[in-house]
């Protein structure tokens, strides 16, 4: 694996959140663009939800849709989640046996083996959701990897960030409209 390559996959992935403020198609590109750059068996983005108690499907590439589509995440029952929610990367060797892994049997019939996970960290170092690496075989991830890895997990959570107060913002300036459209008709 290159640094040239993972460079440059950077500066496709930043040019791709620079032209977008939609989560879902930034979140796609992002996945598909991790996956093949590390050549990895696929990558998963999952969302924190409001009240910090799910982890919900962002976006997926590389893997069926059965098992994107398996279900949720719950915090209180990913050992694993719990510690990446703190704010730290974690490394499992083997998903199928390790007992943090929430979904063991899915990742087996999947085909998964080894996995990353890393924290999307909004400004503040809120965690606001996290990036899952899988690879189809045990695997020790590089550090240039790793280091490649945080830095995406760092641009998505941003990415994220900026795509949400945009859309508050729009929602702000619609309703401040027709608010400024009933008093002007009365």
């Amino acid at each position: 694996m290159s640094s040239q390559r993972l460079y440059k996959t950077i500066y496709t992935i930043a040019k791709s959140i620079n032209s977008s403020l939609e989560p879902s198609r930034i979140l796609a590109d992002i996945a598909e663009q991790v996956t093949k750059a590390i050549s990895a068996k696929g990558c998963f983005i999952r969302l924190l939800d409001a009240r910090g108690e799910m982890l919900l499907p962002g976006a997926s590439f590389g893997l069926s849709q059965r098992y994107a589509l398996k279900g949720p995440v719950q915090v209180d029952k990913s050992h694993l989640d719990q510690e990446v929610l703190q704010g730290n990367p974690v490394h499992i060797e083997d998903v199928r046996t390790d007992s943090r892994f929430q979904y063991r049997d899915e990742a087996a019939a999947e085909g998964l083996v080894s996995l990353v996970v890393l924290p999307l960290k909004a400004r503040g170092g809120k965690v606001i959701g996290v990036l899952r690496v899988y690879s189809g075989e045990v695997r020790a991830f590089t550090e240039d990897e790793m280091d490649f890895l945080a830095c995406i997990a760092n641009l998505s959570g941003i990415a994220l960030e900026n795509a949400r107060m945009y859309e508050a913002l729009k929602r702000e300036s619609r309703l401040a409209e027709e608010y400024i459209y009933r008093v002007d008709e009365n």
